[in-house]
């Protein structure tokens, strides 16, 4: 007769703060304010990586903490997030279907004394660049349960965005074939398919994940406001010449 195995009282500490890619109902509307107010005060459609980082962590009442990995710029609980921005030219951005995120500096030259030219076997070119990406990853694994990576998409003018998210995960260099291409960068495809995942320039070490946008994206049309009037705020600030003072050299 086989073993049983006993039956053990198990608490699931590790749940994140949301499931994932569901932000809720009143995020689209606070994402939709803060890039309202963006536009209004800035006059111009300029919304960047570490602004996104700071609105996001605003949207969902996390921590917004700058990383210099770029990982865990976001915190909240048991949770971390990388933020990424990328512009889009797709009229309806109901239609996205892949955005490609540059995802840091890999250099197998700086990381392993490697010396890499287009003459060098992409596969181990391929995989010494994903295995500095899965060290990075690791790293931040070893601190938090969850790690996410938030993405928003953007037209030229702001008026309209998408928003997803997905797990931040290690890549098995196994699963990959890599090729040169004719502009001397390295590509990775999923074995035995044309999908196209990793792109890795040698000059500058620029490593780049393409990433498929789920079926389910938030996507948010934005009115555009009117720029704000600078001495209407002024005024309103109550701005008088007191506030500035001269320190002349002598």
């Amino acid at each position: 007769m086989a073993k049983k195995s006993p039956k053990l009282r198990t608490v699931n500490k590790t749940i994140p703060p949301y499931p994932l890619n569901q932000f809720g109902k009143e995020f689209p509307f606070i994402l939709g304010r803060e890039i309202v107010y963006l536009l209004a005060s800035k006059g111009k459609p300029k919304l960047e990586g570490d602004e996104w980082e700071e609105i996001f962590a605003n949207c969902i009442g996390a921590k917004w903490k700058p990383s210099n990995v770029g990982l865990d710029d976001v915190v909240l609980g048991n949770t971390a997030w990388g933020a990424k921005t990328v512009k889009s030219t797709v009229k309806d951005f109901a239609n996205l279907k892949l955005v490609r995120l540059i995802s840091g500096r890999n250099s197998p030259v700086y990381s392993y004394g490697e010396t890499i030219d287009t003459t060098s076997d992409p596969n181990k070119v391929g995989q010494s660049v994903l295995e500095i990406w899965n060290e990075r990853v690791s790293a931040i694994r070893e601190k938090f349960k969850h790690l996410r990576t938030v993405v928003l998409v953007k037209s030229n003018d702001l008026t309209q965005v998408a928003v997803f998210e997905f797990d931040t995960i290690r890549y098995d260099p196994e699963l990959f074939d890599f090729i040169w291409n004719k502009n001397e960068n390295l590509e990775g495809f999923e074995k035995g398919t044309k999908l196209k995942r990793f792109t890795w320039q040698p000059h500058g070490s620029q490593f780049t994940i393409h990433e498929p946008v789920p079926d389910k994206t938030l996507v948010i049309s934005i009115k555009k406001p009117k720029s704000l009037d600078k001495n209407q705020v002024l005024s309103a600030l109550g701005f008088d010449k007191s506030w500035i003072t001269i320190n002349s050299k002598s």
